[in-house]
């Protein structure tokens, strides 16, 4: 899996992903969840891992927090249909718990090692502009853990790429109070009114 130049396309990227034993993450997962969007997608989001309806669909954010981003991203006047949406890790991570199958945070080694097919994805969808849903998003992005509080309303500069920081939509679903709830969705949709009105700078600058 080292050689990256016969991954060009979405496609191959797909089918390598399928073959991932980078971490042992893959041993317990139904299946990898690739990446899902157009090629040339000016944005990008990074989610932290697949859940339990991803990993049996084997697609990204098709469960409650999916729902939660698609609201969201229609309320901040954003085309869903022209966005990359994915995940730092590829492989849902869980602990059994009878029947069900709970949520386990990535660690900082399965973080790392999933970052090989973060770099590639980029590498050929070119987003103009990555949101970093969450810290575990954060942590793969930038290689470093960050306090999103800190850097959140910022666009980032890094390592040749433009980043913003929010949370991510599964954290709007553990929020019981619904004034709290209310205003925390209009926060997390503010940040990505910050991406539309960067896209829209880069447009504007484009043709003077």
């Amino acid at each position: 899996m080292s050689d990256t130049a016969a991954i060009t396309s979405l496609r191959a990227l797909r089918k390598a992903e399928a073959a991932c034993t980078r971490c042992p993450l893959y041993r317990e997962a139904t299946q990898s969840v690739p990446g899902e969007g157009p090629v040339g997608a000016a944005l990008m989001m990074v989610g932290e891992q697949p859940g339990d309806q991803e990993d049996l669909a084997g697609r990204p954010f098709v469960g409650p927090a999916g729902g939660m981003l698609d609201r969201a991203i229609v309320d901040a006047g954003i085309d869903r249909s022209a966005v990359f949406v994915t995940n730092a890790v590829k492989h849902f991570k869980f602990e059994p718990r009878g029947k069900r199958r709970l949520h386990k945070k990535p660690n900082a080694y399965e973080i790392e090692r999933c970052r090989w097919w973060n770099d590639l994805e980029r590498q050929i969808v070119h987003p103009a502009l990555v949101v970093a849903l969450g810290a575990t998003a954060a942590r793969s992005l930038l290689g470093r853990a960050i306090t999103i509080s800190k850097v959140r309303g910022e666009i980032l500069t890094e390592h040749g790429l433009r980043l913003v920081v929010t949370i991510h939509p599964s954290y709007l679903l553990r929020i019981d109070d619904a004034v709290t709830k209310a205003r925390e969705y209009e926060h997390f949709v503010a940040d990505l009114r910050l991406c539309v009105a960067a896209l829209a700078a880069d447009a504007s600058n484009r043709e003077t």
